[in-house]
């Protein structure tokens, strides 16, 4: 058998037997009974892998659809998303965030341009991949980190996180190590009611704000600048309804119409956020002798026994521009600084304005030069078709002109905290400053100046007036405060010298309060009314200005100021007299001359003369009498502020900053002879009735009454003042300092002479007098049993706030003092009523009788 034959035959017996095999297996398996058969359980589904977390790569967070801007911040807009890349070199820098309205809704006393919000805010890296946004408070701080004093302070000083920020992105360098910057989105925090770039919470009462409304309000722009970033925002509230005011003047949350109309209101806001230089100023340390507005806080020092706190004037920062510069100024020569301070004239400002704002601002040039600079200030035409440029940019001060018909204009300033270094300032205008100036000018001279007597004012004058303004609100931003004491360095009968007015003006001072010459009288041939730039404007500049290249550190600049201060004190005309003295009859506001008896008396001459005059002044056929009744109301306030400038002399203080090195007291008592002849010039112009401004041909157009409650309320005022609680107490505490001294006794004695003047004259006593000798004896009984005082006093060496103690009078000789004027007056009262004839004053006298009675034993 061949080999292939015998592989056949084998093949086929294997494959008849594996098939005979295979059907007896089929059929034994389907004579068994069925099993069902398991499934199999479905494989759970996979997970999604989550995202990494932290950064992306920087291509795909900020790729080719976003519209990007550089600065101090980047910018980077991606749909309707912002996304600010933060360099990594800001972090922990201080930069300033400072929030204005842009646009407000009508009638509500706010305006566009005006301050918000203003805060010193940081950037650092937090724990996770995030950034912190934190609001800086300086409070306390310790001059040197290295030692542990600084961990107790920084443990005192927590700052509030007001922003926590995902880290999206890292901008690193070429070689992909070293983090650039980190990009955060803030979408979320300017388009929503965090209060740092909004409105506060106080401010939010006063204009009746509910709630944000989220849906209603978006980011409208950003943009970034080399120092800076602007935010540009809308912002929608829901309100509670305006609160009903009779008011005529637009008062801050009372009369919002579209709150009325719509229950929301919409509001744009602009925030600037500045960096602060990295290196502070030089603080120049606060000194009570010059008036600075000034910033503090308290320093806590190792070899110190106490906290002291560090006080530093706010001022711009004026620097040469080299070495050679600065010994140029040292030889005496004027240099140019480094950055002068330059203000814009806001474009909405009326053009034939423009001219007379920016000579208010240039007037400021000599000051400077005394300093030892030129061109170092200077006032700029607003460039309006430049587009890089923005009215609410930090980088730029503005003389903000406001649509509104507040009498009032005001001159703010934003600086640094850590050293008082001005930034920028946004001056406020508001188009009704005019009508008060108008009315000022006419009341206070027109006796004297013809172009004052009409209802509107020429241009020219007009436009000096408000150049003195513009003068007067720049100063502030130079961080200037008011020197109420200015005006009291020149005489009384200087103020009516023609020559002396010409070279100095009625005021050494521009930032008092001291507005026209009033007391020149018409045939003194004065020409020049209003105050300007003077000697003390210039000497404050120097000491805030000037540039001291070889003091080492603020100790040694410190020194040098005090030798200029002492030798300026020589000269009473450079002089600071703080704006919030409660008790120097020096430091007044709207006063003149070194006497206010002699000046007052002289104000109402011109009074006198100028009130028959008001229907000339004020007529205009076709229309009512308002502007008459704005005239007189303006004339009898003028009077008022007379009374009030001779009352501060009784029970008065005068305060004369000094230091250890100076000669002489710091506080000492109004002389006695002062303060009787002020109680005098109330007795002859008030308490004996002014009839002169019961002007009936005037009254019967203007009011339904004749005048009879007006002068009540009038002499009721200064009543109530001179009897005031602080003012006893100084009396009867200066009385105790001496003999000599005008005591609370002599001064209620003074008073009641006066007042009941027709005891010893035995006459009759008309309605007016009847009223004030009751108001007296109601006064004078309240005293048996009164309350407390709160005396107020400005500590030494302070800068602005008083200081409060609080007098039990019940417990002082006061009740002993108002029951002898009682019993006393009682006494003269009985002596009288028998001989008095007229039956009206009969009766008064029996009344008054009767109440001192029940004053004095009430059961």
């Amino acid at each position: 058998m061949t080999k292939k034959l015998f592989t056949l035959l084998l093949a086929l017996f294997v494959g008849v037997s594996f098939g005979a095999n295979a059907q007896k297996k089929k059929k034994a398996e389907e004579a068994k009974p069925a099993v069902a058969e398991t499934p199999k359980k479905p494989e759970p589904p996979k997970k999604p892998e989550a995202p990494k977390k932290g950064p992306k790569p920087y291509k795909e967070v900020i790729d080719s659809t976003a519209v990007t801007q550089r600065g101090l911040m980047t910018v980077h807009k991606m749909d309707d998303k912002y996304l600010f890349e933060i360099p990594d070199s800001l972090l922990e820098r201080e930069i300033m965030s400072i929030t204005r309205y842009s646009k407000t809704p009508a009638g509500g006393g706010i305006f566009g341009g005006e301050e918000v919000n203003r805060q010193v805010v940081k950037w650092e890296k937090g724990i996770n991949n995030n950034i912190l946004l934190r609001s800086i408070t300086k409070v306390i701080m310790s001059p040197d980190s290295s030692k542990p004093m600084a961990l107790a302070v920084k443990n005192s000083s927590a700052d509030p996180i007001i922003g926590n920020f995902e880290i999206k992105a890292i901008k690193k360098d070429s070689a992909g190590k070293v983090a650039l910057g980190y990009v955060i989105d803030v979408t979320s925090t300017f388009d929503s009611d965090i209060q740092t770039f909004s409105l506060g919470s106080i401010d939010k009462q006063i204009l009746n704000i509910v709630a944000f409304q989220k849906d209603r309000s978006y980011i409208q722009k950003i943009k970034s600048y080399p120092i800076n970033t602007e935010i540009r925002t809308v912002k929608t509230f829901s309100t509670t309804p305006p609160r009903i005011s009779l008011t005529p003047v637009p008062q801050i949350g009372t009369n919002l119409p579209a709150a009325l109309d719509a229950g929301v209101i919409t509001m744009e806001f602009n925030t600037s956020m500045i960096l602060l230089p990295k290196v502070p100023m030089r603080k120049r340390t606060f000194d009570a002798r010059v008036g600075y507005f000034a910033n503090g806080y308290g320093v806590f020092e190792e070899e110190s026994h106490k906290a002291d706190e560090d006080v530093f004037a706010v001022r711009w920062r004026l620097e040469p521009k080299s070495k050679e510069d600065a010994e140029r100024q040292k030889r005496g020569e004027l240099i140019e600084p480094k950055k002068p301070i330059v203000y814009y004239i806001d474009p909405a400002t009326p053009e034939k304005w423009r001219k007379y704002i920016k000579a208010g601002i240039d007037d400021w040039q000599p000051a400077y030069e005394a300093a030892g600079w030129k061109n170092a200030i200077r006032g700029e035409y607003w460039p309006e078709n430049d587009t890089t440029m923005s009215l609410e940019d930090a980088r730029f001060s503005v003389v903000r002109y406001f649509a509104a018909d507040i009498q009032n204009a005001y001159g703010p300033n934003v600086h640094d905290p850590r050293s008082g270094e001005i930034l920028e300032s946004h001056i406020g205008w508001y188009h009704n400053i005019m009508s008060l100036l108008r009315n000022w000018y006419l009341i206070q001279t027109a006796a004297a100046d013809p172009a004052a007597r009409k209802k509107k004012f020429d241009d020219n004058l007009m436009g000096e007036l408000i150049r003195f303004v513009s003068s007067h609100e720049v100063g502030h931003t130079l961080g200037l405060r008011h020197n109420m004491g200015a005006s009291s360095a020149t005489p009384v009968e200087k103020l009516r010298d023609p020559a002396f007015q010409e070279k100095n003006g009625h005021t050494s001072s521009i930032m008092d309060y001291a507005r026209f010459n009033y007391v020149a009288q018409p045939e003194d041939g004065v020409k020049h009314f209003f105050p300007r730039i003077g000697d003390y404007d210039k000497w404050a500049i120097k000491w805030g200005y000037s540039y001291f290249a070889d003091a080492k550190d603020e100790d040694e600049e410190k020194k040098i100021l005090n030798d200029m201060t002492k030798e300026a004190y020589k000269n009473r005309r450079l002089w600071f007299g703080t704006e919030i003295s409660p008790y120097d009859p020096r430091y007044q506001t709207e006063d003149i001359g070194d006497n206010a008896m002699r000046a007052s008396e002289y104000g109402i001459k011109n009074l006198k003369r100028i009130l028959p005059n008001l229907m000339e002044y004020s007529k205009e056929n076709g229309e009512s009498y308002q502007e008459l009744e704005e005239m007189y109301m303006n004339l009898v306030g003028q009077f008022r502020r007379y009374m009030g400038h001779v009352t501060k002399n009784v029970g008065g203080i005068y305060d004369s900053p000094k230091t250890y090195d100076m000669e002489g007291n710091q506080f000492e008592i109004t002389p006695k002879a002062l303060q009787k002849d002020a109680v005098a010039f109330l007795n002859a112009q008030l308490f004996t009735t002014p009839l002169w401004m019961m002007d009936q041909n005037i009254l019967s157009k203007i009011k339904p009454e004749n005048g009879v409650e007006a002068i009540k309320a009038m002499q009721d005022a200064t009543l109530s003042s001179l009897l005031a609680g602080d003012r006893a107490v100084r009396l009867m505490e200066s009385g105790a300092a001496g003999a000599g001294n005008y005591t609370l006794d002599e001064m209620m004695t003074d008073l009641r002479n006066g007042i009941f003047s027709e005891l010893k004259t035995k006459t009759s006593i008309d309605i007016y007098r009847r009223n004030i000798q009751k108001v007296f004896v109601d006064r004078v009984a309240a005293l048996l049993k009164p309350g407390n005082a709160m005396v107020r006093s400005v500590p030494v060496g302070v800068t602005y706030g008083f200081s409060t103690r609080v007098v039990n009078l019940a417990q002082t000789d006061l009740p002993s003092i108002a029951r002898g004027q009682l019993i006393d007056l009682k006494n003269e009262m009985k002596a009288a009523s028998v001989r008095m004839t007229d039956k009206l004053s009969k009766y008064h006298l029996q009344d008054l009788i009767a109440r001192i009675d029940m004053a004095l034993d009430p059961k």
